[in-house]
């Protein structure tokens, strides 16, 4: 079994009887179907909906622990300080803890969620000290997959739940009671106003660096994020993708001829544009 170690991660840990009903009220991920060997993405959001901080959660033997990037956490333990009051909880940051990834079950491993209907398992593991990456197998897996992070796909306070697939990958609940920006994800998602979402992206040469527009027709419809070789992903409108693909128009990525898809496992296609009303004959004109 390879563990590969996750560099620039940080644990913000929320310990105590109630730590799961503190967490459950603020955060987009129900706690309450989250067991004891895994980890669900999740996100603390805006009152507008948008993402504020993204992270991991999973249990502990005492509470729940957050990981996140290390320029994050001390902002979040900050922001869940502030939603404390008079909790009966503890909050701690803990900056020295290793993290590593395995493509293999182990034992103490915990499955990640984001992976388990992409064809590729993944676990995680704390406290283990993980190989040096240096091929990039971890980024390659995760692009693959359409799994988007926060600095390398979108910049915090810039993407709603559903942009990053949370809604697909056990990272957004529409069930569980009140928390922070529920209502504007729950009206998204009840309207179907999602526009925005993760794409894998292959060009038919290595792809130009992350933050280049992808384009159909001279006109901007994402960004590039996470890049490996020919292979990587965008935050895209789909609607803008699904029309270029209706009327073949070449999309690219800087100008590099690109192949967009949705990731298999979400279940979701590229809308099919409408028929033009304005080329059917009107009653008044038959």
């Amino acid at each position: 079994m390879s563990l590969f170690a996750v560099p620039d991660r940080a644990l913000v840990t929320v310990s105590g009887e109630a730590a799961t009903e503190f967490l459950q009220a603020l955060i987009t991920t129900d706690l309450m179907q989250l067991t004891a060997d895994e980890v669900r993405p999740g996100a603390l959001l805006t009152p507008q909906g948008k993402i504020l901080f993204d992270f991991l959660v999973s249990r502990t033997e005492t509470g729940l622990r957050l990981e996140t990037s290390a320029e994050q956490a001390p902002a979040l333990l900050k922001r869940l300080t502030l939603y404390k009051l008079r909790a009966p909880i503890a909050l701690a940051l803990e900056t020295e803890t290793d993290v590593a990834v395995s493509f293999d079950a182990a034992e103490g491993a915990l499955v990640d969620v984001r992976f388990a209907n992409t064809g590729t398992p993944a676990y995680r593991m704390y406290g283990t000290q993980g190989m040096p990456d240096t091929e990039g197998r971890v980024d390659a897996a995760r692009i693959a997959a359409g799994i988007a992070v926060s600095g390398a796909d979108y910049a915090l306070q810039d993407a709603f739940p559903h942009d990053i697939l949370l809604d697909k990958n056990g990272g957004l609940s529409f069930r569980k009671g009140c928390y922070v920006g529920q209502e504007v994800v729950s009206r998204m998602q009840h309207r179907g106003t999602a526009r925005r979402r993760v794409v894998t992206v292959e060009g038919v040469s290595d792809l130009p660096a992350p933050g280049t527009a992808i384009t159909a027709g001279g006109k901007s419809i994402g960004t590039l994020g996470s890049v490996a070789g020919h292979r990587g992903l965008a935050i895209v409108r789909i609607d803008k993708a699904g029309d270029a693909l209706a009327s073949q128009t070449d999309m690219l990525a800087g100008e590099v001829k690109v192949a967009l898809a949705l990731p298999a496992w979400t279940g979701l296609a590229f809308p099919v544009p409408s028929p033009d009303a304005a080329a059917e004959p009107s009653e008044a004109g038959a």
